[in-house]
Parts: structure tokens; C-alpha cells; sequence
């Protein structure tokens, strides 16, 4: 029986990278929960509604020497991604349209498998069969990533949908329905004095909404199916599958209650010996061994004397007049885009006669959940320095050429608006010396100023490298 037609075959979905679903951040926080996940450079690796490729194919070319498979229900950005596999020649990388209920064991065992932003837009038959097919793929120690929106809070979320979906239901066109639909809420809020609750509510969504493109609104916000869930029942939804909740993709923000000693007796008086219910773990310092540590954060002097100001590219700041936790730092920023093992740091800081076990260990983790230092399994294939002919991601050149975004070996991203970064990216071949690409951007763009260029160039080049741009 033929398929029904799809949505997103008909309203264009850009799909982005999603640094939580990368395979070495599933492993970083399997090793920190105490398991033994696959090495990221020899795993097999699932995305379910992978949409056009867009999230797994980068992984494909930063991590050559395992595998990725991947599937969607739409058939015309599975078009759109197969597309790229062949302009980018990757050989370790399969996508094809299917439905979650189509597929099994013939696809074989994964490491780790992704599904984002499937489980609450779709049928309960397709959640469970979600599930289902997580329980059979997934391999003994392996790991999946399944976003859900959550309850009490998607109440809110569903509110606004619903508000939305009644004022646009006899508007035909997606893109007129949107606009019609943000309208609509956009009046509701001036109908509310300042400062109430409903209206910030509203507030609060709108904005979200016109960061994103339309297309976007359509499939989140107006799509027939949206199904928020409590943790609880996707966790013993989950367990039907013989599958077992591990952690959350992230860590908590520094602000969250399990933190707080006071809250934690609170929680755990209420909660027992459940660590679900209480939402919360240790991590026993043996764990740290098995992890690379990176840090974004670069240094400046402090106000006080021997103190050190870090900060953070979204301009976090942290102040410091701790020398052991400055040593630490600087040893991660020395080194920064790559990662260091929990044992290199400790020959760095040999002559700070600094451990990191016990204590050090405390303060290690105190550093990982204000943000100020990364886990990884894994070291992505950057440059370790800005070499006299810098080469840039093949596969982030590639993007140049027709996307708006071009994807880092870090599976972060870059703008693209700027035509002026667009082409220098694309000039970043391995072939170039500095003069060569002075020349070239000249050529490019007559009627900017020698100077500026070359201002441009290094600056650039200073910005791919932090960013993880330049390959090794």
C-alpha cells in the first residue's frame, strides 16, 4: 500500500546539527554514568528521521573510520541528503527513506542511535515502535538519544498550539497559516496588561517562534500530532522496550536544586533511594580517567593580584585567585580545540603538585557543571595549529558552496551570511599561503582595502581554528 504523502516533502525542513546527539557526547556521558560505551572512532552509528542528513552526515566526515546509517519518512530530503554523500564522496554513510515501522534487525546492531524530535510529533504506534526498535538495535552497552518534551511544562506549549491551530485550520497555505497564526497570538498578548502571567507566557513562545523560520513554526507548532509526556512515563515506556534511563544528553545548569545541599536532604527524604525520582548522580573520580577535558574559556588578568578572568565565547565570566584552579585551566586552554586525558593534565601540572583525584576531582566537577570545562570521548580531527597553508573542512567547504551554515569538525556551526567568510572558507584548500589567499580575496572583492584583507585573513584563520574549522 503506497505511503501517505509526507508534510515535510511538501514543506521544507531545514535540519541543523545537534552537538547533544553526537556519539561523543552519548559516550562522554555513558563513561561519566560508569559504563563502557564504544569507542567513537569504531562505533556504528543510527539516526531515526534523520530529515535531510544535515546532523549525521558531518559526523560521517569528522569520524571516518566507523559507520553511519540513517532514515526518514520523507522521501525528498532523503533525496536532498543522498545528494550530498556523493558530492562529498563519503563511503562510510547510508541514508534511505523508510518508516519506523518498516525496519528491524536487517540493518544490523548500532552503538548508538539518534532520534530527535520525532517521539512527541508522531502516532502512539510510531512512538512505540520508536522504542521497540531502539530495544532491538541497540547493542549491549549501547546508547540512544530520544528527545521528548516533557510535562507539567509542554502544557504551556500545547496551549499555544492549540490557540494557533483553531485561528489558521481554513488557511490552505503553510506559510499563510503561520503568518495568520503568529498574528493571532500577537493580538492576544495586547489584549493583557503588562506584567501578567498570561501574556508573558505567550510572550515567551512568540519570541521562540519568530527566531525560527516559518517552516519551521509549521512543522513544530501546527503539526497534526504533538504529544508531550511526564518523565516518568517515557522512562517506564522505555523499560517496556528492556531499555534503561541513563541521563539526561547534558549535565545540570549550575542553578539546578540538586546542587543545593539543603534541597538535596529535601529531595531524597521525598524521592528515597530512586535516583530518578531524585534526578541526580555521583560520579565516583575513577570515571575522570576514562574522559578528555576541554576548555573554550580564554584568560585575562584579573582586578586582583595573581587572579585570572576567564571567559566564556558566550561571555560567561568567571574570576579566579585559586593558582591550582588556574593551572587547570590554562593547561586546557593551551591546547584548546583539542582534549586532554585527566593524565596529561596531571603531567602539565606536575610542578602545581596537583592531583586530580579526591579533591582535585571535587573541583573538577565543580568546573564541568558551571560549564567551564567540556567531557569527551573522543578527539575530533581539528588542526593543532594554524598551519602556513590552513586547510578547512572539506565537508565545511562543500556547505559554503549552497548552505547557510557550514558545520565544524566539532560539530558546532558558522554562519554563512557574510559573503565575505563565505568565500574565504571556500579559499581554505590546503593550497594557499597567506599571500596566495590575500590575492585571491582581492580578486574576490576589488573594492575592499589591502589592509582590511589581510586584518581579515588573520582573524579569520584565529576564528576557523577555535572554532574547529581547520582540519589536522
Amino acid at each position: 500500500m503506497p505511503r501517505e504523502h509526507d508534510p515535510y516533502d511538501s514543506v521544507a525542513y531545514q535540519s541543523l546539527p545537534n552537538p547533544d546527539t553526537h556519539p561523543d557526547r552519548l559516550a562522554a556521558m555513558a563513561i561519566l554514568h560508569g559504563l563502557a560505551p564504544a569507542p567513537v572512532g569504531q562505533c556504528r552509528v543510527l539516526e531515526i528521521a534523520c530529515g535531510d542528513g544535515a546532523n549525521i552526515i558531518p559526523m560521517a566526515y569528522a569520524v571516518p573510520t566507523s559507520e553511519f546509517v540513517a532514515f526518514d519518512l520523507a522521501r525528498l530530503p532523503i533525496e536532498r541528503g543522498q545528494a550530498r554523500i556523493r558530492e562529498s564522496g563519503l563511503k562510510n554513510i547510508r541514508i534511505f527513506d523508510a518508516s519506523v515501522l518498516e525496519v528491524g534487525k536487517e540493518l544490523g546492531q548500532f552503538d548508538y542511535i539518534v532520534a530527535h524530535g520525532l517521539y512527541a510529533w508522531v502516532p502512539e504506534p510510531v512512538r512505540d515502535g520508536l522504542l521497540a526498535l531502539c530495544g532491538e538495535l541497540l547493542t549491549p552497552n549501547g546508547v540512544a538519544f530520544v528527545s521528548y518534551n516533557a510535562l507539567p511544562g509542554g502544557h504551556l506549549r500545547k496551549m499555544i498550539r492549540e490557540m494557533m491551530l483553531y485561528h489558521g485550520k481554513d488557511i490552505e497555505d503553510p506559510i499563510e497559516r503561520v503568518s495568520a497564526s503568529v498574528a493571532f497570538l500577537q493580538a492576544v498578548i495586547e489584549t493583557r496588561p503588562e506584567g501578567d502571567a498570561y501574556r508573558q507566557t505567550i510572550q515567551e513562545q512568540l519570541d521562540k517562534m519568530k527566531k525560527r523560520v516559518p517552516q519551521h513554526t509549521f512543522h513544530d507548532e501546527l503539526s497534526d500530532v504533538y504529544h508531550p509526556v511526564h518523565f516518568s512515563e517515557f522512562v517506564e515506556h522505555a523499560q517496556k522496550h528492556g531499555l534503561q534511563f541513563l541521563s539526561e544528553a547534558v549535565l545540570p545548569p549550575p542553578h539546578d536544586p540538586c546542587y543545593r545541599a539543603d534541597i538535596r536532604a529535601r529531595l531524597e527524604d521525598m524521592a528515597g533511594s530512586d535516583v530518578l525520582k531524585q534526578d541526580r548522580r555521583d560520579f565516583p573520580a575513577e570515571h575522570f580517567r576514562k574522559l578528555l577535558f576541554a576548555t573554550q574559556a580564554t584568560s585575562s588578568p584579573g582586578e586582583a593580584r595573581g587572579a585570572k578572568v576567564f571567559t566564556q565565547p558566550d561571555g560567561m565570566k568567571m574570576e579566579l585567585n585559586h593558582p591550582r584552579t588556574i593551572a587547570l585551566l590554562e593547561a586546557l586552554e593551551t591546547v584548546w580545540p583539542r582534549r586532554l586525558s585527566l593524565a596529561d593534565i596531571e603531567t602539565r601540572l606536575a610542578d602545581a603538585r596537583f592531583p586530580l583525584d579526591g579533591e582535585g576531582a571535587i573541583l573538577l566537577m565543580r568546573l564541568i557543571v558551571s560549564k567551564f570545562v567540556e567531557i569527551h570521548a573522543w578527539n575530533a580531527p581539528v588542526a593543532t595549529e594554524i598551519s602556513a597553508r590552513p586547510r578547512a573542512s572539506a565537508y565545511g567547504r562543500l556547505e559554503a558552496q549552497t548552505e547557510r551554515l557550514a558545520t565544524t569538525l566539532l560539530h558546532g556551526t558558522l554562519g554563512l551570511e557574510d559573503a565575505v567568510v563565505r568565500s574565504f572558507l571556500e579559499l581554505l584548500d590546503g593550497t594557499r599561503d597567506r599571500r596566495e589567499l590575500l590575492e585571491a580575496m582581492k580578486a574576490e572583492f576589488p573594492s575592499a582595502t589591502e589592509e582590511g584583507l589581510e586584518n581579515g585573513i588573520e582573524s579569520g584563520l584565529r576564528l576557523l581554528y577555535r572554532i574547529g574549522m581547520l582540519e589536522a
